[in-house]
């Protein structure tokens, strides 16, 4: 509505003014706003207005055979046409920006598939929401692989984004798809994912601009064994997951967290596990930053512990369907990041 509600100011100064006084502000800004706002339809209607206003106040005040009066109506067609070239330079703009997301999250696709709805005694549900900041390719990620100790499951976060996220991302993704199967142990999946990831950076030490030796990955591993009813984890300098026990939320904070994958230097007394009951119809929440860092209009940051507090009881879809609503008006639409989670739920003994 401000484009028309523009020229109807112009149309009433124009009107209830003296001849001195020119509308001509108010009607150059209406076809300008009208090419940001509208489609061309609404740009060309608005700018013949335009036109329209000037030529019948000329005629209003009996200067139709002024040079001065012609030569505003010209510098208003002038705007006019702009605005219309500028309108088809906004749409072209905006569809390319769709076709970039849509490679974009192609390619997110591409490395981050869909985890399976159940595997053995757990049921699991996933959620990916992109940010919308410069359509870039992020960096998080998550896998669930069902191996002879148990399920295994991955969530992580690569720093940064663009290409270089998702490589680093699929070499850890492939490295965990790889090893999860006959790792003994989380400590000994820990260390093979450090040797892959940090093998693969070392391999660019020079390109410019792409800092992929200070790229690193924050990771938590989990393991949820078939025969007994606890939950093991590693904590790679990622955000601690939530358990979800007859309607209590309680975090899981690692004893002896290790630094993220690429920085495994700094591990001098190994990886160390740490384990939680996970009883039948438990719920295990993993997630990445994100989630926690979410911000609403006065900066406070999620509180994401609250508020699964009060979906609990819901099933594992419905929560992650009111965690994904739930975000998105937290931020007023407005993410800064992109957020993954991943919901595992041991199913009751039949």
């Amino acid at each position: 509505m401000l484009p028309a509600l523009l020229l109807f100011i112009g149309l009433f100064v124009g009107l209830s003014t003296p001849r001195e006084v020119r509308p001509d502000a108010f009607l150059a800004t209406a076809m300008v706003s009208a090419a940001a706002l509208l489609p061309l339809w609404g740009t060309l209607l608005i700018g013949v207005g335009a036109c329209a206003i000037t030529v019948g106040l000329m005629a209003d005040f009996n200067a139709l055979r002024d040079a001065t009066a012609y030569s505003e109506l010209a510098a208003l067609a002038a705007i006019a046409a702009f605005a219309v070239f500028f309108n088809r330079l906004l749409d072209r703009r905006a569809h390319q920006l769709v076709q970039v997301r849509s490679v974009a999250e192609s390619a997110q696709l591409a490395v981050l598939h869909p985890v399976p709805p159940r595997l053995g005694h757990v049921t699991l549900e996933s959620l990916y929401l992109a940010a919308a900041a410069e359509a870039q390719i992020g960096g998080d990620l998550y896998e669930a692989i069902r191996t002879p100790h148990g399920v295994r499951l991955l969530i992580g976060d690569v720093r940064g984004k663009g290409l270089l996220a998702i490589q680093m991302a699929a070499t850890l993704l492939s490295a965990f798809r790889e090893s999860a199967h006959d790792a003994p142990d989380l400590p000994h999946l820990a260390r093979r994912l450090e040797t892959s990831v940090s093998r693969h950076a070392s391999q660019y030490p020079g390109v410019p601009g792409s800092e992929i030796t200070e790229r690193f990955i924050t990771a938590l591993l989990a393991e949820i064994p078939d025969d007994e009813p606890v939950v093991r984890t590693v904590t790679c300098g990622h955000p601690p997951p939530l358990l979800l026990h007859h309607g209590e939320v309680r975090e899981l904070q690692p004893a002896a967290p290790s630094p993220p994958l690429n920085l495994g230097m700094l591990v001098s007394d190994g990886y160390h596990v740490d384990l939680a009951p996970f009883g039948p119809g438990d719920r295990l929440l993993l997630y990445t930053d994100g989630v926690t860092e979410t911000r609403d209009h006065s900066g406070a940051f999620y509180p994401l512990a609250e508020r699964i507090r009060s979906w609990s009881g819901e099933a594992p879809h419905q929560l992650l369907d009111h965690l994904h609503r739930d975000l998105i008006a937290y931020s007023g639409g407005e993410l800064d990041d992109d957020i993954a989670a991943l919901l595992a739920r041991r199913r009751p003994s039949l």
